[in-house]
């Protein structure tokens, strides 16, 4: 995790009230543009990451609250749960449910407006953004193919895994994505368990092991967090296995050491500890193919292994390469510029994982991390208040404050950049920790506020002492 900030399920699909119908639309690819006023700047944000819905809350309170216009935020989710602790769900450490934000309630809360829907496309002339059909688990359609009208448009959608096409990939791997990948890998993981527990024959070799593709900081933070919870769940009766010798996990990395973003230091303080763990790190290894079984690598090693996570790569989703013919680079982000405006079209931003921002003196644009996002929208949300007032726009200029890795309850190990000394410093142990949690506290407190800061901590905390450390279902 770096320093700053990273989907909450309600079941009505609308945060205002109906308004009289608008024209319809005449063009033959888009939908009539959704019944609602033009009074006001609009402004409409899609992507409901945490940087797009702390940039919809501050707008909201602020710009919308005053009357001078709307904001309207989309998402393709009902529920927004904060992307750095998806890997703690996917081991089993972390209900999602309590810690899940309903986008509608947010919305009520502070003064925007939220749609429900998948961005599908855009007609920068008629200044409209459409949204794809939504559909229940019976096929029945939730809400319909919509337009909705925008002066200012801000693009956050951020970013999704890159498998680079490998084989097989899509079929068994899991990436983690998003809180349903999340969960549906944990589910996979008790499955597998509570199998291996009550089938008549021995545990298969591999039929326990788990491939964690990439050791970024997301492959990085699950290995350390799965040797934990593995064997919690397996400590409540799961008597016929035995974790030291059924459970096997193996991180695999292409590059010629984990973490590969961050300093050396902390890359080499993280290997060590994985190594007492009994995690396999295995560096220098591109997978070539994944399988039901396991996976191959490009020297022809097989590794059996029947959970696979795909944690390697990213790139911005596809939508973004049919948006009216806005610039993107080979891996679908959007181009901006300084300022983060498209570079054909000003009245259009875009932040966080899904752009492309230059980096006067850097051979590198601003890396697409939790931290870029959290700075970019503060920028944006004065910015843009500041363009509305007819004031020029000012360059957005990325500050790295340092990376932190948790190792779940084992460790916490980081860098924070000392600008006073102009240059970064080496922690870990429980001061490292108590900033790893703050990254979160921060996130929330933009959101809530201090005081449901404190409520839902005190809360959380109450739960926690009354139930299992690791979830069994």
């Amino acid at each position: 995790m770096d320093f700053g900030s990273g989907s909450a399920q309600s079941h009505v699909m609308e945060s205002s009230p109906a308004h009289p119908a608008a024209q319809p639309a005449t063009h033959p690819d888009i939908a009539a543009p959704e019944p609602g006023d033009r009074a006001g700047h609009q402004i409409v944000i899609v992507g409901g990451g945490a940087g797009g819905l702390e940039l919809a809350t501050r707008l909201g309170d602020r710009f919308a609250r005053s009357g001078a216009g709307r904001v309207t935020l989309v998402d393709c989710s009902r529920t927004h749960l904060w992307k750095p602790l998806l890997h703690s769900v996917a081991a089993g450490s972390m209900d999602p449910g309590e810690h899940e934000l309903d986008y509608l309630a947010q919305a009520y809360w502070h003064h925007f407006r939220f749609r429900y829907g998948e961005m599908a496309g855009l007609d920068r002339a008629r200044k409209l953004v459409t949204t794809a059909a939504s559909f229940d688990d019976e096929g029945r359609e939730i809400t319909p193919p919509r337009s909705i009208p925008y002066d200012t448009l801000v693009i956050a959608i951020g970013s999704v895994t890159n498998d680079f096409g490998t084989p097989g990939a899509a079929e068994y791997a899991v990436p983690l994505d998003t809180p349903e990948q999340a969960k549906r890998f944990n589910r996979r993981l008790i499955n597998a368990c509570l199998r291996a527990n009550t089938q008549t024959e021995p545990v298969r070799p591999g039929q326990l092991h788990i491939a964690i593709i990439g050791a970024g900081a997301t492959g990085t933070e699950l290995a350390a967090e799965l040797h934990r919870t593995v064997r919690e769940i397996v400590a409540f009766g799961l008597d016929r296995i035995d974790p030291e010798k059924d459970i096997r996990i193996i991180l695999v990395e292409a590059g010629p050491r984990i973490l590969p973003a961050l300093p050396e230091r902390i890359s080499i303080a993280t290997s060590a500890l994985l190594a007492k763990l009994g995690v396999e790190v295995r560096t220098g290894a591109r997978v070539t193919t994944v399988q039901a079984d396991g996976i191959r690598l490009a020297d022809g090693e097989f590794i059996a292994s029947e959970l696979v996570v795909w944690a390697a790569g990213i790139k911005a989703p596809a939508v973004l390469r049919d948006l009216d013919g806005l610039e993107y680079n080979r891996i679908n982000q959007l181009v901006v510029t300084q300022t983060l405006q498209t570079t054909r079209d000003p009245d259009i931003f875009v932040f966080g994982d899904c752009a492309e921002c230059p980096r006067p003196g850097e051979a590198t644009p601003v890396p697409p991390r939790a931290q870029a996002a959290h700075q970019e929208a503060s920028h944006l949300y004065h910015q843009l208040l500041d363009r509305l007032k007819g004031k020029p726009l000012a360059p957005f200029v990325y500050r790295d404050f340092g990376s932190l890795v948790s190792l779940g309850r084992y460790t916490t190990v980081g860098s924070l950049m000392g600008f006073l000394v102009g240059r970064s410093f080496f922690i870990e142990g429980f001061f490292a920790r108590l900033m790893y949690r703050s990254l979160y506290k921060m996130h929330e407190y933009a959101l809530f506020g201090w005081r449901r800061v404190v409520v839902t901590f005190l809360a959380r905390l109450l739960l926690r002492s009354s139930e299992p450390e690791v979830k069994l279902h």
